[in-house]
């Protein structure tokens, strides 16, 4: 497994139209490989995500088996003769990973559910849509997950509710085209920050591997840890 990072130079034309098509940034990232990564629905799999910074940087970050060629996105979107990307690698962080490390993470997400309105109709699959309902999806997912989301000490709790070390922030509604297909896609996604405590080593890997949740071609679903 690998760990890549690469900054995009925001000023670019093209690099402002990959960041506006979730459909054209998951094309450009499949091309970083000479052979086309098997997207297991259970297993390892290539995963991304944007993240803006609070210097107004804009940084790809790429989880996959294998080791990517970003030469094609910087000559597109970054800094040709000055920039580049980092990659290491990722499998000897992860076999390090013991239950009950604590770690600060960061998490995009799609947070849906599925509902009806009646026994008759199919399920629909829905958004969430408050921040409220978006970490509560989250928390109903850590257990399965291998990890749990710490709690505050009770004199920081500014409400009742205010239990979990979790923040939602960069909440957006995202519609574009797929390839053949007239309608758009519509998405809703989140980003998580917060810390948490390994409890299960083995599934935790899992899910820094193969992602949580919904939309993973479309920048959704990877975990990444810091120090708390």
């Amino acid at each position: 497994m690998y760990l890549t990072r690469f900054r995009v130079n925001t000023q670019r034309v093209p690099a402002r139209r990959l960041l506006s098509s979730p459909q054209m940034l998951h094309a450009a990232v499949l091309s970083s490989f000479a052979e086309p990564p098997t997207q297991n629905a259970d297993g390892p799999r290539v995963l991304w995500r944007l993240d803006r910074n609070s210097n107004a940087e804009t940084h790809l970050f790429i989880v996959s088996p294998d080791k990517p060629d970003l030469t094609h996105l910087v000559e597109q979107a970054g800094w040709p003769t000055t920039g580049g990307w980092q990659t290491l690698e990722y499998a000897p962080f992860l076999s390090r990973l013991t239950k009950g490390d604590r770690w600060a993470f960061r998490l995009t997400a799609n947070p849906v559910h599925s509902i009806r309105r009646t026994d008759k109709e199919p399920t629909k699959v829905t958004a969430h849509v408050t921040p409220r309902h978006q970490m509560q999806w989250l928390l109903d997912r850590q257990e399965k997950a291998g990890f749990t989301i710490a709690e505050k000490p009770q004199e920081r709790r500014l409400t009742e509710g205010d239990v979990h070390e979790l923040i939602v922030h960069d909440r957006r509604q995202i519609a574009f085209k797929k390839k053949g297909n007239t309608r758009p896609v519509s998405l809703a996604t989140a980003t998580f920050d917060g810390r948490l405590e390994i409890t299960d080593p083995d599934t935790f890997r899992r899910t820094l591997t193969s992602g949580i949740g919904r939309a993973k071609a479309y920048g959704c679903g990877l975990m990444t840890l810091a120090r708390a």
